[in-house]
């Protein structure tokens, strides 16, 4: 399998999960949707951690979040409505989607930090008979770039509390380098 390939698979299999998650689960994050996160050496940082997949145009879906939360002083109205865009056909065209995923921290998590500076390391994805193995390049991003105003507030969708104070790190996996395996063939 070509690593275009590979990534093609990933992101249709990643759109996939989160449609079911949004429409059966209410949104909550599935298993595939939180990898273990390990340090290149292999030792487990982290059981499960939750990534979010971002559009290559991230403008118009950060715009939509940003007004449900500014706009709707009821968390269970912001919820409803953020829902039911995720549901509609946000993950219906895998190819839409950047293959960098992202992850919000609170500003004091050793995770983050520890991620940081590693600059690298290994996501674990598994969930329905599949599992994926992608060594990412690590990096925090700037409050200015369009992928982490997209993932502060569709974090907010969820948590309308959430502070500006937070760590986003984006993770590009290293195609050539991953694998795609059958869930148990570890």
């Amino acid at each position: 399998m070509t690593p275009e390939t590979l990534r093609q698979q990933f992101l249709i299999w990643q759109c996939r999960i989160r449609q079911i998650a949004m429409r059966e689960d209410g949104g909550r994050p599935s298993e595939g949707m939180r990898p273990k996160i390990l340090a290149p050496g292999g030792s487990v940082l982290s059981d499960a951690t939750i990534v979010l997949l971002v559009q290559n145009d991230p403008e118009e879906s950060s715009d939509f979040f940003e007004f449900q939360v500014r706009g709707n002083h009821d968390p269970n109205e912001v919820y409803q409505k953020g829902l039911s865009f995720l549901q509609s056909t946000h993950y219906h065209r895998a190819n839409r989607f950047s293959d960098e995923m992202t992850a919000l921290f609170l500003p004091e998590s050793r995770l983050a930090a520890l991620l940081a500076e590693l600059g690298e390391c290994r996501l674990e994805f598994r969930q329905f008979g599949q599992s994926y193995r992608l060594p990412c390049a690590a990096r925090e991003l700037a409050p200015g770039e369009p992928a982490h105003r997209n993932t502060l507030w569709h974090n907010r969708l969820f948590n309308t509390q959430l502070s500006d104070d937070v760590r986003i790190l984006g993770f590009r996996p290293d195609w050539i380098a991953a694998a795609a395996l059958p869930a148990g063939a570890d």
